[in-house]
């Protein structure tokens, strides 16, 4: 097997080479970076026209709640909507789906500027929550399309990586218009207008896309009618998985991962709210902080150690870490917390990355869009399940030695999943060094028959 880092210059090098001669791979990136600018001007504007609003008074938790519930609708439909990743132009979708998310950022500020009851307002931001993260599994589904699978992991990783930054900077500048507009029901609605112009921007790029060069190269159900493929997207979506067992591992990774997040979070927010003078946020904010410092240093770890040990190996350490650092939560320490945040952060996104990589690489480009759109089903409903549990449970100051020791014995069965369902051996791709000329200059570009790029 080669070495890792003789892998690591190799892939560097396709990656660079790619970026140069594919037009696709840097506008794709571009759609990438603005889709998540706006996603981060839009949380920003909603956290404070909901949370931190001096004509509303929302209670934080109860808000984080609400939050949280609203990822459930989408997640219970979006296997359905998923399949119309694969039987719609990919460009097309990314450029509606913008465009649909723009007029919902639209109503939003309209019904915050309104004075309307946080109900209203989060019922809105459930339209714009589908919206985004319909584009996001359409980016994810598209990537092979214009990148070569050698460099798959390193790639998720750097637009994972920068598509954070990016998710910063928008609450920054979300923030800064903030301070200059007000921070009352108008000044929050204006603040929220600033996603439209991002929207917009994002959709007018993914407009600049040959068509079809997103895939799918042969649409699903191209016979029938898109609510046909709406209707059976969930079935082919969830046998795609049981198909393919390494897509599979890495999404019962995810799962338990988050299992364990979305009992931390809710945890969180009511150790901070006791656990010093204040409400609590500037705690809460630094713990997320720490969350995505270790999601940071997931893009830098994550590629070496699939390109090392392979993806089982990598998803199985990551979980055990995830065990171990839960133990010390424990000592109820805000200290500690901060410590395990980045650990936590790190054990979530290698956990991401080597899904993205599993589906994008092992399953093949008929059902991706159904498959991404079951991960992100994953994704939220796990985190939602557990923070409603936990709710039901957790004592008034946070601390509960049995969610802690509940988080770990999850992370040990995930550990044990991932090693029953993931196949020992991948096939190792045959073609280590692809002509990156021909990236992108065809529908089909990169994604060509390679049944795997792992060695484990």
């Amino acid at each position: 097997m080669t070495s890792g880092r003789t892998h690591g210059v190799s892939s560097f090098h396709t990656f660079a080479a790619s970026l140069r001669h594919s037009p696709g791979l840097g506008r794709l990136l571009a759609v990438r970076l603005i889709s998540q600018f706006t996603d981060g001007v839009f949380q920003a504007a909603l956290l404070g026209g909901v949370l931190f609003n001096p004509e509303r008074h929302a209670d934080p938790l109860a808000a984080a709640l609400g939050f949280a519930v609203l990822l459930l609708p989408y997640s219970i439909i979006g296997p359905f909507a998923g399949a119309l990743l694969d039987h719609w132009d990919r460009r097309m979708v990314l450029l509606w789906a913008n465009v649909v998310r723009a007029a919902m950022i639209a109503v939003v500020a309209v019904v915050i500027a309104a004075g309307s009851p946080d109900v209203v307002v989060l019922t809105s931001a459930l339209l714009v929550t589908g919206a985004s993260r319909f584009v996001a599994s359409g980016l994810s589904a598209a990537l092979p399309h214009v990148t070569h699978r050698d460099v798959i992991v390193g790639t998720n990783a750097l637009f994972t990586t920068l598509g954070g930054a990016m998710l910063s900077v928008g609450a920054g500048v979300a923030l800064l218009v903030r301070m200059m507009v007000g921070d009352d029901n108008v000044g929050s609605a204006e603040t929220a207008m600033v996603g439209v112009l991002a929207a917009l921007l994002a959709a007018a790029v993914a407009r600049r896309f040959p068509p079809r060069q997103l895939g799918p190269d042969e649409p699903d159900d191209a016979g029938h009618s898109a609510v046909h493929a709406v209707a059976v997207g969930f079935l082919h979506g969830i046998r795609a998985v049981v198909h393919w067992r390494s897509a599979a591992a890495a999404l019962s990774a995810i799962g338990f991962h988050r299992l364990v997040f979305g009992l931390n979070t809710l945890t969180l927010f009511v150790f901070a709210r006791q656990a010093g003078q204040g409400d609590g946020l500037g705690r809460i904010a630094l713990v997320l902080g720490c969350v995505g410092a270790g999601a940071f240093l997931a893009a830098i770890t994550t590629p070496i150690a699939v390109a090392r040990i392979g993806r089982r190996a990598t998803l199985m350490s990551a979980l055990a870490l995830g065990a171990l650092a839960q133990l010390a939560l424990l000592s109820f320490s805000m200290t500690v917390f901060c410590v395990v945040a980045v650990v936590i952060g790190l054990v979530g996104q290698t956990a991401k990355l080597c899904g993205d990589a599993a589906m994008q690489v092992d399953v093949d480009d008929t059902v991706r869009g159904q498959v991404f759109s079951v991960q992100d089903a994953v994704f939220n409903v796990a985190y939602v399940v557990a923070m409603i549990l936990t709710a039901l449970v957790i004592p008034a100051d946070g601390r509960s030695v049995v969610l802690v020791l509940v988080g770990v014995v999850i992370y040990l069965l995930g550990v044990l999943a991932v090693r029953w369902i993931h196949p020992v051996h991948l096939p190792i791709p045959t073609d280590p060094e692809p002509d990156t000329a021909s990236v992108g200059d065809a529908p089909g570009g990169p994604h060509r028959p390679n049944p795997g790029a792992d060695a484990s």
